[in-house]
C-alpha cells in the first residue's frame, strides 16, 4: 500500500497513528487484523445468541434446548437458528406450537421441566 491509501485507512486513529507513516502503516495493518479475525467472531457471537434466545424461549414451556432442536430434526423442521430465535422473541404463539410440535416428536421431552419455586424463608424456623 502506498502512503495515500495507509493516510485513507488510518482517518479517525487517535494521535500521530493518523499523521505519521510509520506508526499508521503499523496501526492499520493492526487494524485490518482485526477486522478480520472479528467478521468471523461475530458470526460465532450471533450464533451464540440466537441459541440463547432459543433456550429462555423453550424453557418458558418446559423443554430445553437440546431437546427442542432433537424434537424439530426428527419431525424434519427445517428452520434455522436465527429464524427460531426471531419466532420465539416476537411470535410466541407460533413458538409454542414448534415447541408441542418438538415434545411429541421426541420422547425427551415429554418430562416437563417447572422452573423452581421460591421458598419463603419468614416461613422457616431458625
Amino acid at each position: 500500500m502506498n502512503k495515500k491509501e495507509i493516510f485513507k485507512l488510518a482517518k479517525g486513529f487517535r494521535g500521530r497513528a493518523k499523521n505519521c507513516i510509520r506508526i499508521a502503516r503499523e496501526r492499520v495493518e493492526k487494524a485490518l487484523q482485526y477486522s478480520y479475525r472479528d467478521r468471523r467472531n461475530k458470526k460465532r457471537d450471533m450464533r451464540s445468541l440466537w441459541i440463547q434466545r432459543i433456550n429462555a424461549g423453550t424453557r418458558q414451556h418446559g423443554v430445553n434446548y437440546g431437546n427442542f432442536m432433537h424434537g424439530l430434526m426428527k419431525e424434519n423442521i427445517q428452520l434455522n437458528r436465527k429464524v427460531l430465535s426471531e419466532i420465539s422473541m416476537h411470535e410466541p404463539y407460533s413458538f409454542k406450537a414448534l415447541v408441542d410440535i418438538s415434545r411429541n416428536a421426541f420422547p425427551g421431552n415429554k418430562n416437563v421441566v417447572h422452573p423452581p419455586r421460591k421458598v419463603d424463608m419468614s416461613a422457616v424456623n431458625v
